[in-house]
């Protein structure tokens, strides 16, 4: 016992002597024991792992939409806004005589740009993550951390999300990660938890599974 005893006495002096050398590269005095127990309870917080993010809908990857489909499915979405731009815009600016001048704070950008954002952001939240061009193709907008898109999330991703976006040609690098990451999330996705799916394959899964 009284071996143990010297041993653990001659342990606990080795850190002290250690953790007096560390500290003391800080300060010119040496600290006293209860600087040195309250340094190690600070410190303690860098030793804690960062906790995984827990998803809701944690599909396998290969349930997620590539780069490819989501872009011709985005094609689709701009010839509708486009058609739709055209209708209500270009003959109600006609109509009532107005210049349609293309400069960013012109009233007709601001209105053709409320129609793109209104698109999205509404077929998406109504239409349970699918615009037209994500019907014809098959996938759907989904939020990993929901089970279904609140308007939060889709305001993140739909409004905030592609108005940054498409503001400038080089911005259109934040779609890019989509191509890379595991989840094929680009910039938007990423700040709202949201990715894109494609029904068939969750469809083929279920059935699988159910025969």
């Amino acid at each position: 016992m009284e071996v143990n005893k010297m041993s653990e006495q001659e342990n606990e002096t080795q850190q002290k002597g250690f953790y007096q050398k560390v500290l003391t590269s800080f300060k010119s005095e040496e600290y006293t024991e209860n600087e040195i127990a309250q340094k190690k309870s600070d410190w303690q917080q860098y030793e804690e792992k960062p906790k995984k993010k827990r998803y809701i809908n944690d599909f396998p990857n290969y349930f997620f939409a590539g780069f490819w489909i989501r872009l011709f499915a985005f094609i689709i979405d701009l010839l509708c806004i486009n058609a739709m731009t055209s209708v209500v815009l270009d003959t109600t600016f006609t109509w009532m005589g107005m210049e349609r001048a293309t400069e960013f704070l012109s009233a007709y950008s601001l209105l053709a740009l409320a129609i793109y954002l209104a698109y999205f952001t509404l077929l998406t939240k109504l239409n349970k993550g699918q615009t037209i061009g994500k019907m014809i193709f098959g996938i759907r907008v989904i939020c990993l951390t929901e089970k279904k898109l609140t308007w939060k999330t889709v305001l993140i991703r739909e409004m905030v999300g592609r108005f940054i976006l498409q503001g400038n040609p080089l911005l259109y690098l934040g779609y890019l990660p989509a191509i890379f990451t595991n989840k094929k999330q680009h910039v938007a996705d990423y700040f709202a938890d949201t990715s894109v799916v494609t029904i068939n394959l969750i469809q083929a899964f279920n059935q699988k599974a159910n025969a």
